[in-house]
């Protein structure tokens, strides 16, 4: 394989370029884009193919790059220029390629749920291959598949093509199942199959943690020898610390309140996620007489449309809605000034393979309170960038919540520690290790 790949990037069930934080978009939105743009920063040729969601979805989004001699690859750019960096065999030397986002029609456009996408995979696929065809024969060197729905059409296109399928998982389905909150329906047994057929038959499994790669082994009999760990990365330059003066602005900004604890909770209104968790936690500490912290929830509703409703509902029966502030998700540009703005982020999560957002609060100098549970376990140092909190008890998390934020002190030493905790994470290293499992899984195809 050579050292700068053709990668073709699946992403089925959610397009990196959704707004993360509401519907089935969340972190792993954000992997795949940043990820993509960390290959190509290598001279990597990346294009990612999703769904097509919409008929006004252009067939084809090019994300800019840049030329060997420093000049801008993007919508302005002469057309037969970007042509030549994305048929060219061999990337120049010094060239970042543009990033192409493939709408692959597939199934109805109006929005399916999440268990219905199996029955439009073939279209997919189908999909996927013309795209290729229009290519010269051997393309693309690797089908890297993000989740399973993805894996079952990287399977398809990677024998077509003779190339090796990596696969990252993402969630797992069992580890889903084995922390589901009280009512949650549980992960369907098509989609365990689904998960066996791709770890299966994937020359390389990418695992977010240790943890994660002990799970595909002895929950997916997955071979060791195959599975390779590479922690995502956050972006440091996005997410950085700042001082008192830039945290006022960032409440001011934010219409938050200056003189009063702000955790917030960024993600996905869902069961998964568990922010009931806080909610409930906040009463705990109005009924016991003790300080009760603003909660902003920064998300959207997933699963279920009412969600966010029954949030709100649930603060009121607890007695705290004077207390919990729901907006929408953030943009990436705007979300650094919500992490700014927090005196701690709560990720109260019954499942996570890694945890994006408490990566990027670390990053920006916030403590975090969070479960204890999958890859929050690796991206949160206990008693030094936060706290790891056994169990999903608000009795639990309102002490937790309540001992941080009542100790200056240690919520400074957390905060100042909390940067440090973060910088081991970076998308420069993740495409650097990336690299090497592309070349590691076609070593076989070439003895």
């Amino acid at each position: 394989m050579p050292h700068a790949p053709r990668v073709a990037m699946l992403s089925v069930h959610t397009s990196p370029l959704d707004q993360p934080g509401t519907g089935d978009a969340g972190g792993m939105n954000v992997y795949v884009l940043e990820l993509s743009r960390a290959l190509a920063a290598r001279g990597a040729r990346v294009e990612i193919f999703t769904r097509a969601t919409s008929s006004d979805l252009p067939e084809t989004v090019v994300l800019p790059g840049v030329a060997a001699d420093g000049t801008p690859l993007d919508a302005d750019a002469d057309p037969a220029r970007v042509r030549e960096v994305l048929t060219a065999l061999d990337t120049p030397p010094g060239t970042v390629p543009p990033v192409l986002v493939h709408h692959v029609p597939a199934g109805p456009f109006e929005r399916l749920d999440k268990n219905d996408l199996p029955g439009v995979l073939c279209g997919m696929a189908a999909g996927v291959l013309r795209c290729e065809a229009a290519r010269r024969p051997g393309w693309y060197d690797v089908v890297h598949s993000h989740y399973w729905l993805s894996g079952q059409v990287g399977r398809i296109a990677a024998d077509r093509w003779e190339v090796p399928l990596v696969h990252t998982a993402h969630t797992l389905a069992r580890v889903k199942n084995a922390s589901l909150a009280p009512g949650d329906d549980p992960e369907p047994a098509a989609r365990v199959l689904g998960e066996e057929q791709v770890v299966a038959e994937s020359d390389a499994l990418v695992a977010s943690t240790p943890a994660e790669a002990t799970e595909l082994v002895e929950l997916y009999g997955a071979d060791p020898a195959r599975v390779h760990v590479v922690e995502p990365g956050v972006d440091l330059d996005r997410f950085a610390p700042v001082g008192p003066d830039e945290r006022a602005a960032a409440r001011r900004a934010l219409g938050l309140p200056a003189d009063r604890d702000v955790v917030l909770f960024a993600g996905r209104v869902q069961a998964l996620k568990a922010p009931d968790v806080l909610v409930h936690a906040l009463g705990v500490l109005r009924a016991s007489g003790r300080p009760v912290p603003l909660l902003v929830v920064l998300g959207g509703p997933s699963g279920r449309s009412t969600a966010v409703r029954e949030l709100t509902a649930l603060a009121q029966v607890a007695g705290v809605d004077d207390s919990v502030l729901v907006r929408p998700p953030a943009t990436r540009d705007e979300l650094p000034t919500w992490y700014h703005a927090a005196d701690v982020v709560a990720m109260p999560s019954r499942s996570e393979s890694f945890g994006l957002v408490a990566a990027e609060a670390q990053a920006a100098g916030v403590p975090v309170v969070a479960a204890a549970v999958g890859g929050l376990r690796t991206i949160v140092d206990h008693g030094v960038s936060g706290v790891l909190v056994r169990g999903h008890d608000p009795r639990r998390w309102a002490d937790e919540l309540a001992g941080l934020l009542g100790d200056r002190a240690r919520l400074a030493a957390y905060s100042a520690a909390a940067r440090g905790s973060a910088e081991r994470f970076g998308w420069d290293a993740t495409a650097d290790q990336l690299l090497k499992v592309y070349a590691v899984a076609a070593e076989p195809r070439h003895r």
